[in-house]
């Protein structure tokens, strides 16, 4: 399905459960990896359906745009766009509005947490709930400074800096709260989070100060560490902790949507 927005036209994907009960269906926003300039939606598509078919809800996956074309802030306003282009289509879609919840990997993370800030700023409801797994959330940070454990990528720290000169290459861009959540002033009006963390991440500090920050405001967060994982363990790690970890997504947005209806 296409979605217009005033960055671009993009794609949707809607994932409807097999087998469900009820008429209107609560909804997840799945935004994917890829560092903001490669990979498209498709690569999730296994991760959305075992989710549509486990939690009863429908999963909808975004292709946003990417840089360098599409530098901050426009692939954030353009799923901010996205995000209430299915609220306004919610009737015709078979989805109940009161029951909506975003997540993503990696910079699909990031998205999803700036999203729910980026929403605040607006004074607009948040979600029920933001699931960040592996989240790049600290740009200001040079790479070099980050406890990367892949040999290569400790030693040519200048590839990631260039990767992420695609998305915030203006100055001052790598500070600002909505590309490094690390650095956003948290209320609790946050969205509750599940925030995934692999052991051996060059973004684990910046999750677990992100998810320090959001307990501290009074935001609901579960933090998971999956020990002797690496960065997007959820779809190239081991089968073990990949299943693991997408049955506790699982559960978290069954619970979420559950819960909001006492």
């Amino acid at each position: 399905m296409k979605v217009e927005t005033s960055v671009k036209i993009t794609d949707i994907s809607l994932y409807y459960p097999l087998e469900a009960t009820q008429e209107k269906f609560p909804v997840y926003i799945n935004f994917h990896g890829g560092a903001f300039i490669m990979y498209e939606k498709e690569m999730d598509d296994p991760y959305c359906r075992y989710l549509a078919n486990r939690t009863e809800c429908v999963v909808v996956n975004v292709e946003y745009a990417k840089a360098p074309e599409y530098p901050f802030p426009k692939p954030l306003e353009q799923v901010y766009e996205v995000f209430q282009w299915i609220k306004q289509r919610a009737e015709d879609l078979n989805i109940d509005v009161e029951k909506m919840m975003v997540g993503g990997q990696s910079s699909g993370a990031n998205l999803a947490a700036a999203l729910c800030l980026y929403l605040e700023e607006k004074r607009e409801k948040q979600p029920l709930l933001q699931v960040l797994s592996c989240p790049m959330l600290d740009f200001a940070t040079p790479h070099a400074d980050k406890p990367e454990p892949d040999k290569w990528r400790a030693r040519y720290p200048q590839a990631a800096n260039f990767l992420n000169m695609c998305y915030v290459p203006e100055k001052g861009q790598a500070e600002h709260p909505l590309a490094s959540p690390v650095r956003a002033v948290v209320s609790d009006r946050l969205a509750p989070a599940l925030i995934l963390i692999a052991e051996y991440d060059a973004f684990r500090p910046e999750a677990e100060v992100y998810a320090g920050k959001l307990k501290a405001a009074g935001v609901n967060v579960q933090e998971e560490i999956f020990k002797d994982c690496k960065h997007a363990f959820t779809h190239t790690g081991s089968k073990e902790k990949a299943e693991e970890a997408w049955a506790m997504v699982a559960c978290k947005i069954r619970e979420a949507a559950e819960f909001s209806t006492y």
